[in-house]
């Protein structure tokens, strides 16, 4: 937790540097962008409010590699989704946003973790397909689909494939079956049906990509995907050792909703820009931290 700080000064460059010891909390993140963003608004929110200073993990592997490096005590804080906590982590059954939380803040203590409210925002799993070919078809939920399901190749990344809460259990729930699955990595999936090489992808509710590509969200009619809502996590140990970090923590209570998220995530994966900007202009523009 501690992290040695070499400070040379002006005043004493005749006797050299001096040797500062400054606190360093290590956030967490998945492989990809919007895990990403989140962690640095928070990071960016305790370095604000704190003299702590932070040390970004990023792209650390899927759910599982994060969740095992967080309960092993080699990363501090997290972003995670409610959904994936309870069916994933610790194999119960999601219900209603409201249980799912409970459950999410009762099932992570064990671990010596605490789970905050919710960022405000509901991530889950869907499908998409061309616009054109969800008009044609007349295609709106994943009950309409199934039926042409085997005449359609799907693009998933990996770990909603293997995922039990996944691609199996969706199959499961639809009586569906592909003509065959293609895994790749996030980004992939929207370039690969841009290009022809997949007819449907598996996309999140707040997929930046959805805002430029020409496809339709379908909507899961038999509520099969449980919530995902996002939200903070936190080692027991480290909220003991810096009690401050829950009020500043509870300041992104409901802040980020689904369009605000989608946003966020199009500026970095379609304009290009820096999660370090995106994080900073959203933290700014809530009034959460001032203008520098």
């Amino acid at each position: 937790m501690k992290r040695l700080l070499i400070i040379c000064s002006a005043l004493f460059l005749l006797s050299g540097c001096i040797f500062i010891e400054k606190d360093s909390l290590r956030l967490g993140s998945r492989n990809n962008t919007e895990s990403i963003i989140l962690s640095h608004i928070m990071g960016q929110l305790i370095e604000a409010h704190t003299d702590l200073d932070i040390s970004y993990k990023e792209n650390l592997g899927g759910s599982s590699v994060v969740w095992n490096a967080m309960t092993n005590g080699h990363i501090d804080i997290i972003p995670d989704y409610t959904g994936t906590i309870v069916a994933t982590y610790y194999h119960e059954e999601p219900t209603t946003a409201e249980e799912t939380l409970r459950l999410t803040q009762e099932l992570v203590a064990r671990d010596h973790i605490t789970a905050f409210q919710t960022f405000g925002f509901n991530n889950t799993y869907t499908l998409a397909l061309d616009e054109a070919v969800a008009e044609e078809l007349d295609i709106v939920t994943f009950s309409d689909f199934a039926p042409y399901a085997n005449d359609f190749i799907l693009g998933a990344v990996f770990e909603f494939i293997d995922r039990p809460d996944g691609l199996p259990g969706f199959q499961k729930e639809y009586h569906l079956s592909f003509k065959s699955v293609k895994g790749m990595d996030h980004g992939m999936m929207y370039r690969s049906i841009n290009a022809g090489k997949v007819d449907v992808i598996n996309s999140y509710t707040t997929d930046g990509q959805l805002q430029i590509y020409p496809l339709r969200v379908l909507e899961d009619d038999l509520a099969y995907f449980p919530p995902y809502h996002a939200l903070p996590l936190i080692r027991n140990e480290v909220l003991h050792e810096y009690p401050e970090l829950e009020d500043i923590l509870k300041m992104l209570e409901g802040e980020i909703d689904e369009h605000a998220m989608q946003v966020m995530n199009g500026l970095v994966d379609n304009d290009g820009e820096l999660v370090e900007i995106v994080a900073r202009d959203f933290l700014i523009e809530r009034e959460l931290i001032p203008k520098k």
